[in-house]
């Protein structure tokens, strides 16, 4: 089962992350990013699967039974996110007002719910690992939906930006249901480091990994960029994510450890 990928747009300006079958089938989630031009349409209407759509940028117009709405985001790293979700057999069309980007999440999920769309005010930025291991940990972190906003939703989808040079997930840490993070960087040569269990892969703009469950999952940032990633959980059938955190017990000893600036 591989854990990290290098994807590409294809002609049609589609990015293939994970699939319910194949190398990355572990994730059950289908995730896909689109690049789209002005002017062009993306219609999205998926029988059994809940959809969340999440604008990474540009501006487009949301429409879905019930609702209608235009948002924009200069980028990841500027502004927060808006993303719609909804519910199987709900058909979403994306009209893009300028050259934008989205990402979309798909799980299974035989139940019904009201869309919603979720703005950078129902996500606000926060900081996380203020101080911790020499404050070389500190990050932004926005939750868009899980568990206790969104119990009828088999997914989780929120976002991280690292501070320059910084590390994110840290200490080493695991939980039982697969993750997918969807990584880009304030430039185009940015780069960092995924660890996964024992492996270690270079992060890079539009890569992504792909965590099996109970594997150790920390990052890190290049000194000089800017990290963006978004974070993507399948709740476990009878075991949802409810900020679950199992931290590597070789490593906890830093929580208490005095470190110099």
């Amino acid at each position: 089962m591989k854990v990290f990928g290098y994807p590409e747009f294809d002609e049609n300006g589609e990015k293939l992350l994970t699939t319910y079958e194949g190398e990355y089938s572990a994730m059950n989630m289908d995730i896909r990013v689109y690049r789209m031009c002005t002017n062009t349409i993306r219609n999205f209407n998926k029988a059994t699967e809940e959809t969340a759509i999440l604008l990474l940028k540009g501006t487009v117009t949301l429409a879905w039974p019930g609702g209608k709405e235009t948002v924009s985001r200069k980028d990841v790293f500027t502004e927060g996110p808006y993303a719609l979700h909804v519910a199987k057999g709900t058909p979403v069309e994306v009209a893009a007002k300028t050259e934008s980007e989205i990402l979309v999440q798909s799980t299974h999920n035989d139940g019904d719910f009201a869309a919603k769309l979720y703005t950078p005010a129902d996500a606000p930025w926060v900081y996380s690992s203020v101080g911790l291991f020499g404050n070389t940990a500190k990050r932004r972190v926005n939750t868009i939906f899980d568990y206790t906003n969104a119990p009828y939703s088999n997914m989780v989808l929120g976002e991280v930006l690292n501070d320059r040079g910084n590390w994110s997930g840290y200490l080493p840490h695991r939980h039982p249901q697969p993750e997918c993070y969807y990584f880009l960087f304030d430039r185009p040569e940015g780069f960092g480091a995924s660890f996964i269990g024992d492996q270690v892969f270079k992060s890079t703009d539009g890569s992504f990994s792909a965590i099996t469950p109970m594997e150790t999952h920390p990052q890190s940032c290049a000194p000089g960029f800017q990290m963006y990633t978004c974070w993507m959980i399948r709740h476990n059938d009878g075991d949802p994510w409810v900020a679950t955190r199992n931290d590597d017990e070789r490593y906890v000893w830093m929580y208490d450890a005095k470190f110099d600036d």
